[in-house]
């Protein structure tokens, strides 16, 4: 799990999974968003296959990348952990925000409009 972070932790092969969540892509048009050398997109794809999330095959020269998504649900699956507790501050802030209102709203509207008149 760890490896696979690390392979999320970084802007471009984020951008790279996206580019082959739509289908497989060469290197060369894994490489072209990001004006990067294939050398350099090469690292970032080693990367991404020592973490399980692509897999290569080499068809003569080229190198066809495919996406892996099954690490993808364990990665989702420790950060939804989480989730309960930021769902938790925000229904504590909710019910704040809504007792707030409460007591900012008259608590007889009759009783107002008569001293209004």
């Amino acid at each position: 799990m760890d490896m696979v972070f690390n392979a999320l932790g970084d802007p471009t092969r984020r951008r790279m999974l996206r580019d082959l969540a739509r289908g497989e892509r060469t290197i060369s048009e894994l490489a072209a968003p990001h004006e990067m050398s294939l050398a350099a997109a090469s690292k970032h794809i080693k990367v991404l296959e020592k973490a399980g999330l692509i897999r290569r095959e080499i068809q003569w020269r080229t190198h066809i990348c495919r996406l892996e998504a099954a690490p993808l649900k364990g990665a989702f699956d420790e950060i939804a952990f989480y989730e309960q507790f930021w769902t938790d501050r925000l229904d504590r802030l909710e019910r704040l925000l809504r007792s707030e209102d409460d007591e900012a709203l008259p608590t007889n509207p009759k009783k107002q409009r008569s001293t209004k008149e």
